[in-house]
């Protein structure tokens, strides 16, 4: 078990891939209060804590009688950044400030995993419900129950079992099975475009083509109509010229290629600071949306739903 902050704490368990689940599953978890944490770490000590990051101090305990391993995060008063951007309700509560804070926050915490970590870690799964809010709409990276380890020189890595959500897995890792910490920025810059858009690249329909949320962003920028993407919510809390910038960068790191997608320190330096000047994006990756078993016949896969925004498991056949 694995703690994570201070106050009241729920569990967050290593998600199953076996079909029958349903977000309604993870969002129905047990609440533990600060005395049964306190007893499971020893009162935080300091021989439990095993380091501080981005998200804060990071304890390992165990709790009576619990014999799977399991995250626990602080309480996080808002759920995921999933129910409140595609919510009609709730989205209208986000103007454009707390949008691009949570844009932030999270390239603030992925800059974390890849780079100030003391092993790089890849996510895998990054998407809008493994995205907490707390009080105050701060962002949490979740739901590491797919990330990878990598040591201080190791930059990639392939798999035979590519796992994570359609729609935000890069194109290398999906087809092929490689994945580094461009994977992670790919799909952070799916997860930026839905922010901004509130429509989901998994599922968009637009009655003019068959092109996914990245092709119809594409699409806009190449026709100088990037607020066309905006979500009418926030067209009157910010300047156009913000809105662009932070549709620029999703671009960019959604590109086809991981060699021109940028890394998580650039992608920070990009959004902080108006004088960086942005190259310009090339077309992005999985832009067509289309059933992925029809098209690439020459591997095999198992896909288990565990919510609209299908996990899946795919088994790569040799090459």
């Amino acid at each position: 078990m694995i703690v994570l902050g201070l106050g009241i704490w729920y569990l967050w368990r290593k998600r199953s891939l076996k079909g029958d689940q349903s977000e309604k599953d993870d969002l129905e978890l047990p609440i533990y209060d600060l005395v049964t944490i306190t007893n499971a770490t020893n009162n935080f000590s300091k021989k439990d804590k095993l380091g501080e990051g981005g998200f804060g101090p990071v304890y390992k305990g165990k709790l009576e009688g619990g014999e799977e391993k399991m995250l626990v995060y602080e309480y996080m008063q808002n759920k995921c950044l999933h129910s409140f951007i595609f919510d009609e309700t709730k989205s209208k509560l986000l103007d454009w400030k707390n949008r691009f804070d949570i844009i932030l926050g999270i390239a603030r915490g992925l800059l974390y995993l890849h780079h100030d970590s003391r092993l790089r870690v890849i996510h895998r799964d990054l998407k809008t419900s493994n995205i907490l809010l707390n009080g105050e709409m701060v962002p949490k990276i979740s739901d590491f129950g797919m990330a990878k380890l990598f040591g201080e020189d190791q930059l990639e890595a392939s798999t035979k079992r590519v796992v994570g959500t359609y729609g935000y897995m890069s194109p290398e890792y999906a087809i092929d099975g490689h994945f580094s910490v461009k994977s992670d920025v790919f799909s952070y810059g799916v997860v930026v475009l839905e922010i901004i858009s509130g429509k989901k690249n998994r599922g968009f329909c637009h009655p003019d083509h068959e092109l996914n949320l990245l092709g119809h962003a594409w699409r806009l920028w190449n026709e100088d109509k990037c607020m066309e993407l905006v979500e009418d919510s926030i067209h009157n809390s910010a300047s156009a010229q913000d809105i662009i910038r932070c549709i620029h960068v999703g671009l960019l790191c959604v590109q086809k290629s991981s060699e021109q997608r940028p890394t998580m320190s650039s992608v920070l330096m990009m959004l902080s600071s108006e004088t960086v000047v942005l190259p310009n994006p090339q077309p992005p990756g999985f832009y067509i949306e289309r059933d992925p078993i029809k098209d690439h016949s020459s591997y095999s896969e198992k896909v288990s739903c565990l919510s609209n925004d299908a996990t899946m498991t795919i088994l790569l056949e040799g090459r």
